[in-house]
């Protein structure tokens, strides 16, 4: 059998080789460049970094629940949960918390716009409201204190003042039947309130609660397939959907 690995020949060429190389090198007469030693992973400064991160959000919490027992967030946009996003398809942007809460939050307001009334056409100075100073809230127990949490949402806050019903049409009261009937009941509507208040839309379910995941991960599944989620025409005479809308 032909042998084909290295001979003893070639393993003293090439060894003859590096060590010329080497000792040129030391002459000067060969350049060769000078390699850094790899920098060892900096995980102090990672770990500083996390820590700083965390710090900042932790100067933006209260230690106040709002009415569904979601913490209220001192500020909007500064290192902590709650941040301004944009509402896909309506040019506008609201302040929500951000992962689940902002993914169902934002389905509610596109099928507003898109099946009940279209937001900010007119000139309207504030067609959609989410996240407000805890300064702001006059009383925790109250469902709008969730705005505060970033777990709220209120549409047209200066036409559907609280405490006032009839802003919306026996049609429109449908279809926001079922928007509430996409959510599975994690989002209330205030109309429904004893003391109505028809802009506001919030959470129902505490921090950790798996049914909030579960309808987060559904919108997302609609948004990334052609005929699903919001800004689809619906057919609200189809018995299924008026009975699932019923629930809700």
């Amino acid at each position: 059998m032909r042998h084909t690995g290295p001979t003893r020949r070639h393993v003293l060429t090439t060894t003859a080789g590096v060590t010329a190389a080497a000792g040129l090198a030391s002459t000067g007469l060969l350049a060769v460049p000078a390699v850094a030693a790899p920098r060892p992973f900096a995980n102090d400064e990672l770990k500083q970094a996390l820590r700083r991160l965390e710090a900042r959000r932790r100067r933006l919490l209260t230690g106040r629940p709002s009415a569904n027992r979601w913490e209220m967030q001192k500020a909007v946009d500064a290192g902590g949960d709650i941040v301004t996003r944009p509402v896909p398809g309506t040019g506008l942007k609201v302040s929500v918390r951000q992962g689940d809460v902002e993914t169902v939050l934002v389905h509610v307001i596109r099928r507003f716009h898109y099946e009940i009334d279209a937001l900010g056409l007119r000139e309207e100075p504030r067609p959609v409201e989410g996240w407000v100073a805890p300064s702001k809230v006059r009383d925790a127990g109250l469902p709008e204190s969730n705005q505060a949490s970033g777990t709220a949402v209120v549409i047209r806050p200066d036409s559907y003042p609280p405490g006032v019903r009839g802003g919306f049409t026996g049609g429109q009261h449908l279809l926001i039947r079922d928007i509430m009937a996409d959510t599975g009941g994690v989002v209330r509507w205030g109309g429904d309130d004893r003391r109505p208040y028809e802009g506001l839309f919030y959470l129902t379910v505490r921090p950790g609660d798996p049914r909030l995941t579960q309808v987060a991960t559904k919108i997302r599944t609609w948004d990334e397939t052609p005929g699903l989620g919001a800004g689809v025409l619906v057919d609200l005479t189809q018995p299924s959907r008026r009975r699932r809308a019923a629930r809700h």
